[in-house]
């Protein structure tokens, strides 16, 4: 049985680097929605008991979500620092957490805007699943995917940065495995988004997008 209420979320995808976080910010807040970071969930060296602390904003005020899966003896976050690649085993509680966070948003009736690598289908297929009412093999459903993409050289670039500012945890030789493991099937209608250029740009993009795509279906 289908659920009344009408939440959905707008997944910003891609590699390390894309923007993602930047324009999933920017997209919030020019939808007046909520917004949660997936870096967040990765388990941190000083969560000890796997216990992750999710901050979700939403109108300048902070929502706390605890998150107490003891699967969570992995530290997604200190073995990319140190270039090692994540495994499945390593994804699957972090995106599961992810996907519950994103479900209690759509049951609750409102709009999410989220960022996750979600790389593969599988990955994705995941946070399809954040929707109540998802069916496998239904691509649309209420959680939609933007993936961000930008030449080799421009992302590396902003690793790199990031990288030497102590920005973020993710290690600069890490890209070129996150590069050969994005996959996006056509069948999936992803929204494709070139964003070399400016973050407010590229979010007048995604925005003319979805209205584009949303008349294409009624």
């Amino acid at each position: 049985m289908a659920s009344d209420r009408k939440g959905s979320a707008i997944v910003i995808m891609g590699v390390s680097g894309s923007g993602k976080s930047t324009v999933a910010a920017l997209l919030g807040k020019n939808l007046g929605c909520g917004f949660l970071e997936a870096d967040d969930f990765h388990p941190r060296s000083n969560k000890e008991l796997g216990v992750i602390v999710l901050w979700a904003c939403k109108d300048s005020k902070a929502i706390e979500y605890q998150l107490t899966d003891h699967s969570f003896v992995l530290k997604n976050a200190e073995k990319m620092s140190k270039g090692i690649p994540l495994t499945d085993e390593d994804r699957t509680p972090w995106l599961e957490s992810l996907q519950n966070a994103t479900r209690e948003k759509i049951l609750n009736g409102e709009t999410v805007v989220l960022t996750c690598s979600a790389l593969q289908k599988r990955y994705r297929d995941v946070l399809r699943a954040s929707d109540p009412d998802y069916e496998a093999g239904n691509h649309d459903c209420r959680v939609k995917f933007v993936c961000l993409t930008a030449s080799k050289e421009v992302i590396f670039a902003r690793v790199e940065r990031r990288a030497k500012e102590g920005k973020h945890f993710m290690h600069p030789e890490l890209l070129q495995s996150q590069l050969d493991l994005l996959q996006v099937d056509e069948s999936e209608r992803v929204i494709m988004v070139d964003a070399t250029d400016n973050p407010d740009s590229v979010v007048d993009i995604i925005q003319a997008q979805i209205i584009q795509n949303k008349a294409e279906v009624n």
